[in-house]
């Protein structure tokens, strides 16, 4: 049941997300109409992308933590080496969702195929 109260608020977020930035692109004055659709593609793509990222981040990094505390379960004499790795590694995962969120947020403000659009 949890998994799947997890799943429908990340869902409500990203159709909220999505909307949102709809309603951000529509607000734009004196932009053709062309420019309107593709930014609404572009804020719904962005949005599944990250969710998509973060969902995937979530599930190595709880991966992670189960794999640790089992060991340190196992071994409490080596907590010390375990929560080292443990840390290395939850870095190096979330890298990867804060890399997506850089090229989303590249697509949404700093769009480089912009200037063959307009």
């Amino acid at each position: 049941m949890k998994k799947l109260s997890v799943s429908v608020v990340a869902v409500v977020g990203l159709l909220l997300l999505s909307v949102s930035m709809v309603c951000a692109a529509e607000g734009a004055a004196a932009v053709s109409p062309d420019v309107v659709s593709y930014f609404k593609w572009v804020a719904i793509a962005t949005g599944f992308g990250m969710s998509i990222a973060a969902f995937g981040t979530g599930i190595g990094q709880g991966n992670g933590v189960r794999g640790a505390c089992e060991g340190i379960a196992r071994n409490p004499d080596a907590s010390g080496k375990v929560i080292t790795a443990l840390m290395i590694g939850l870095a190096m995962i979330e890298s990867l969702a804060i890399y997506a969120l850089v090229i989303q947020l590249i697509l949404l403000y700093a769009n480089p195929f912009l200037k063959y659009l307009v």
